[in-house]
C-alpha cells in the first residue's frame, strides 16, 4: 500500500489532479487518526470534529499545486501542517471574537505574562508563535516539534521526511524542547515536556 500511495503522490506532482481522488481512500483512515490526535487536546466545545478537520485539510491538500510529493511520510507531514494551520487560524479567530473582534493582537513578547491565558487556544497560538521564532535559527528543530507534536509522527517517519537519521531527529527534538521550555510563558504543554509527546 505504501508503494501505491507513493506512486499516486508522484502522479499528483506530475499534475494528475485525479490522483488525489484515488489517493484519499487509501489514506483517509490515517488522516482521521491524525485529526483525532490533534483534536484530543482541544477544548470540549470545539466546532471541529474529526471528519470536519479531515475535510478542511483535504481541501488544502487539493490546492497544493507547487508541492513535489516525495512519499507517504512527506504527504502526512504536509497534512499535519495543514491541520495545524487550520486549528491555529480557528483559535486566533475565536480569541479575537472573545476579546472584542477587530483589535490587532500584540506580539507575544509584548504581552504581560499574567495576560496569557492557559486555554488550549491560547497555548496553541503561543506554541505556533514560538515555533515560528524557533524556525528562524533552528528550522529542523521547529519541523521536528511540529511533526511530533501536531502530527504524532515517529522519529523514523520524521527522519524519512527530513532525510536525516532518527538519532539526528532525537537530538533536534531535545534541543528544540529545551529552547521552548526556556521561552514559553506558562509551562510547556504536558505532551512536550517529556521524552515522548
Amino acid at each position: 500500500m505504501d508503494q501505491d500511495v507513493t506512486q499516486l503522490l508522484l502522479q499528483m506532482s506530475d499534475g494528475d489532479r485525479e490522483a488525489l481522488n484515488r489517493l484519499m481512500p487509501l489514506v483517509y483512515d490515517e488522516l482521521r487518526v491524525l485529526a483525532r490526535h490533534k483534536l484530543r487536546y482541544e477544548r470540549a466545545d470545539h466546532t471541529f470534529d474529526t471528519a470536519a478537520l479531515v475535510h478542511e485539510a483535504y481541501l488544502k491538500l487539493v490546492d497544493q499545486r507547487r508541492v513535489q510529493w516525495q512519499n507517504r511520510s512527506h504527504f502526512f507531514a504536509i497534512a499535519a501542517r495543514s491541520m495545524r494551520r487550520i486549528l491555529v487560524n480557528y483559535a486566533a479567530r475565536h480569541r479575537a471574537q472573545k476579546r472584542g473582534g477587530g483589535r490587532p493582537d500584540r506580539p507575544l513578547d509584548e504581552v504581560p505574562p499574567a495576560a496569557v491565558s492557559t486555554t488550549s487556544a491560547e497555548e496553541l497560538i503561543e506554541l505556533d508563535d514560538l515555533l515560528r521564532r524557533l524556525a528562524v535559527f533552528n528550522e529542523r528543530g521547529s519541523l521536528v516539534v511540529e511533526y511530533r507534536f501536531f502530527g504524532g509522527m515517529t522519529y523514523e517517519e520524521i527522519a524519512e521526511v527530513l532525510g536525516v537519521s532518527p538519532a539526528t531527529v532525537r537530538r533536534s527534538w531535545s534541543a528544540a524542547r529545551a529552547w521552548l521550555q526556556r521561552e514559553v510563558r506558562h509551562g510547556l504543554p504536558e505532551r512536550l515536556s517529556g521524552e515522548e509527546p
